[in-house]
């Protein structure tokens, strides 16, 4: 019996948008098989060698360790270039299959009780995944991944009161110093660590709970699972296969008095590039201490912002329903009884236009993230078009906050003239496009029932 209810309730494919938990294991997966191969090669020292590898143009240059076994790794091991690239691509496809499982769980109501505990670790898998992207990049030790430093040294440093503690913990006395990468290198370890429990503990939160579905949903496929792994898993070998990333041999080594040209983030941070790019340079001195408001409120403050919204947006409307629905329509309290009845079913899913101020939420963030992110290529679209960049940022600075209030109204807009229009589907029925003659000499269209679908009872 305990066989078959596992079974029953392990991975369902019954719609499509339940593919994205699928991808974002599977990827994980050959993440922590691909790493567990390079760590083998991967050598995280930061003192100086001679590099005598087979790549002439660098031959003879000091590098670090890191650096050194890198360069090992990708040119002269066989198949090391391979599996580095689908180490990179496979954390690149992971945060985007969490990001839409986010979205996903958002749009359809799946945060809710009693699936709480799957919507907080699909947050915090978010959270840590971007983290853990940005340590990796920087273990190579290239020019690129040098840049970066940079970067990290300026947020952790506008951090007040521990920020130049923490400065000393990551780079020492001196920067870049020979501290970093290993503090990376451990960071990165622990974090997929930390990750890989959040995918055991979310896989047991399903099988316990079961799976979500929409109303009408499609007939199950309980071998759905072994064809999501074979599509991932050989997906991420054809990218990192045909498709170059991180050239480091290209980059060169990193150098603290050089950046390289025309460097961008992974594409999950590039909201971070974003916000710093058109963030105005603020300061605000509080005694003998300054502030940098331009560092803090773009990488510190709006992502914690964020995930803050995002882990306790369940709680929230979980409280505000409760305190909406507390008085029947007469004035006269409820029974927690008859609150309980009233509560929508667990297993099943809204459509977005079902909720449309939940459905208006989740496109405003979507539109925030979305000018942040072309906010990164300010630069780009300034010499694209002609403009200035002075021009460009401007625009972005009111674009963020007009565009998500539009984004909106828009929205909830949309969500109720579907609503309308499902309405009158259901008091006139469905169009046939068959035309028919009346005895009067009229034409009129046949019209067919429209189809019934069990009612819930909604308190949203």
């Amino acid at each position: 019996m305990r066989s078959l209810s596992v079974k029953r309730r392990s991975f369902q494919f019954s719609h499509w948008s339940f593919m994205f938990a699928e991808i974002a294991v599977w990827s994980f997966v050959v993440l922590a098989v691909t790493g567990a191969v390079l760590m083998f090669f991967y050598d995280p020292g930061m003192s100086r060698v001679t590099y005598d590898g087979s790549y002439g143009p660098l031959r003879g240059l000091f590098v670090s360790k890191a650096f050194d076994s890198t360069m090992h790794l990708s040119l002269e091991v066989r198949g090391g270039l391979l599996i580095r690239q689908v180490h990179h691509w496979a954390a690149l496809v992971f945060v985007a299959a969490v990001v839409l499982q986010l979205l996903r769980m958002f749009l359809t109501g799946a945060f809710r009780r009693p699936r709480t505990g799957q919507w907080l670790i699909w947050v915090a898998l978010l959270a840590l995944g971007m983290f853990a992207g940005e340590t990796g990049n920087a273990l190579p030790d290239d020019l690129l991944s040098g840049g970066s430093l940079w970067l990290m040294k300026s947020v952790v440093q506008s951090i007040p009161v521990v920020g130049t503690w923490a400065l000393s913990l990551m780079f020492g006395p001196d920067f870049p110093g020979d501290r970093v990468i290993p503090v990376m290198y451990g960071g990165h370890l622990l974090l997929a660590v930390v990750m890989a429990g959040l995918l055991i503990a979310r896989e047991l939160l399903v099988r316990r709970h079961g799976h979500s579905r929409f109303i009408a949903s499609l007939p199950v496929r309980r071998s759905a699972r072994p064809m999501m792994a074979l599509a991932t898993i050989g997906m991420l070998i054809i990218l990192g296969f045909g498709f170059q990333i991180a050239p480091i041999w290209l980059y060169g080594p990193a150098t603290p008095s050089q950046i390289s040209a025309g460097s961008v983030p992974d594409w999950y941070m590039g909201f971070l590039d974003g916000a710093l790019r058109i963030m105005p340079a603020w300061e605000l001195t509080i005694g003998d201490y300054t502030l940098s408001l331009a560092v803090i409120v773009p990488t510190l403050v709006v992502p914690g912002i964020f995930f803050t919204a995002l882990a306790a947006y369940p709680t929230a409307e979980r409280f505000l329903l409760s305190r909406r629905d507390r008085r029947d329509a007469l004035g006269r309290p409820k029974a927690t009884s008859r609150m309980a009845r009233e509560t929508p079913a667990s297993n099943l899913l809204d459509r977005p236009r079902e909720a449309p101020v939940k459905t208006a939420i989740a496109v405003t963030g979507v539109t925030f993230y979305g000018l942040l992110w072309a906010a990164a290529a300010n630069d780009q679209i300034a010499h694209q078009f002609h403009f200035t960049v002075d021009a460009v940022t401007i625009f972005f600075r009111f674009a963020v906050v007009i565009g998500p209030v539009l984004a909106f109204v828009v929205t909830r807009w949309i969500c109720l003239a579907l609503q309308q229009a499902d309405h009158h589907v259901a008091e006139h029925g469905v169009e046939t496009g068959i035309i028919m003659r009346s005895p009067d000499g009229g034409f009129h269209e046949r019209l067919a029932p429209a189809p019934q679908e069990p009612a819930i009872t909604s308190g949203r």
